[in-house]
């Protein structure tokens, strides 16, 4: 079937249809959940944005003109790595819906769409299914789906489908780019932030590399998908550009980092909006000024209550982007080397924290984090200039908190 006569795509979640997504005319697109889904008392989470105020399912369609609604939206990869699976899949990038059909069965999380008549079972991770280079989280980087291999090394699926790991490539435009992530998401692991597993991978030791992509000197940075069990099992996940209903190109916009804190206490419990606060003081001091809606996520790891999602993508921005802002706004500020009382103040009234409490983990995390920066043996791996213009901001912010 061509693309041109596909106009539903079956939604499914943990290998079971809940839904569909229906293209119809005038470039419209609208999602609908199946009313055995509905109905059912006991059903799977599917997303936040589909949670009334009360509790119940939001069931009501919304077509959406010239895009798709935004939970499936924010499925798919952003920018240059769009352009590349577009091309890849043999259609265009600004047509989402068939980009979509092409990548479904890789997503985030527990969800696959596929064309209503596609004999395909998921369950078997797509194996064996052509298909374009499948990968799911978009970034600053080229990421690929990668399996562990029992000698350590990392190797790219052939067909892309089924990685537990990702790979990110070095970057030719920001130096020593995968070494700083990898040091800080070593210093967060070491202050006791929950990341999931990551090392430096020679170029030269990752096996596959699809040949359209220029083999780079240097190391990758792979990082162990959270939403991936080590038999290849999903466990679902949404970001909160998807918990918000916001498309990706408003990341950015319309939310701050307190309504993700509001969102985590009413889901997750106080603790979790208190380490979120603890993640977000952390990509202050290192001078992160990316951690925008798609930076953050849930996780249902029972398939039902929402997590926190272990920390990712925490890199220094500082030596390679002029913005001097946070991605989102703090306490009514988006200062990025500096966190003051009263901005703490007014987050913590928002998300309902005790001030005291929480002025004393950002004084505490900012201690830990400086102290243990000196002594991080892998931040000597970063080019000398990048660590230069890291160090002075991790110096000027810890001292405007004191």
């Amino acid at each position: 079937m061509s693309d041109k006569q596909i106009s539903s795509l079956a939604v499914r979640l943990y290998g079971r249809r809940i839904g569909a997504l229906t293209r119809l005319a005038d470039d419209h697109y609208l999602y609908s959940f199946d009313q055995a889904y509905v109905d059912e008392n006991d059903r799977p989470a599917f997303s936040l944005s589909f949670k009334g105020s009360a509790g119940g399912l939001i069931t009501s369609v919304r077509p959406y003109k010239g895009r798709l609604p935004p939970f499936f939206s924010n499925l798919l990869p952003e920018g240059h790595l769009r352009d590349y699976l577009a091309a890849r899949a043999g259609v265009k990038p600004d047509r989402p819906f068939f980009l979509l059909a092409a990548l479904g069965t890789d997503l985030p999380g527990a969800v696959s769409v596929l064309p209503e008549d596609d004999p395909h079972d998921d369950d078997d991770q797509g194996r064996g299914r052509h298909a374009p280079m499948r990968f799911s989280l978009a970034g600053l980087q080229l990421k690929l789906p990668a399996l562990m291999e029992t000698d350590g090394g990392l190797a790219i699926p052939a067909d892309g489908v089924g990685g537990t790991w990702i790979v990110k490539l070095p970057s030719s435009r920001f130096e020593g780019v995968t070494e700083n992530e990898h040091a800080m998401m070593e210093l967060a692991r070491r202050i006791g932030i929950t990341v999931p597993r990551f090392k430096l991978v020679p170029i030269s030791a990752i096996e596959a590399l699809p040949r359209d992509i220029l083999k780079k000197q240097g190391r990758a940075f792979a990082i162990e998908r959270f939403d991936r069990k080590p038999d290849g099992g999903r466990i679902h996940m949404e970001d909160f550009a998807q918990v918000f209903g916001i498309h990706s190109d408003k990341k950015s916009e319309k939310r701050g980092y307190a309504d993700i804190a509001v969102v985590l206490s009413a889901e997750a419990g106080m603790e979790s909006a208190m380490d979120f606060a603890r993640r977000l003081v952390f990509s202050v001091l290192i001078g992160n000024t990316d951690m925008h809606l798609k930076n953050w996520s849930l996780l249902y790891k029972d398939g039902r209550k929402a997590t926190l999602a272990p920390a990712y993508d925490f890199i220094s921005t500082v030596p390679y982007l002029s913005n001097d802002q946070l991605a989102l706004d703090f306490g009514g500020d988006k200062k990025i080397d500096s966190i003051s009382l009263d901005q703490i103040r007014r987050f913590a009234e928002t998300v309902r924290l005790a001030v005291t409490p929480l002025w004393q983990m950002v004084q505490e995390t900012t201690e830990l984090t400086m102290q243990t920066w000196k002594s991080l043996e892998v931040k000597d791996e970063i080019p000398v200039a990048i660590r230069s213009t890291i160090e002075k901001h991790m110096h000027r912010t810890a001292v405007s908190i004191k």
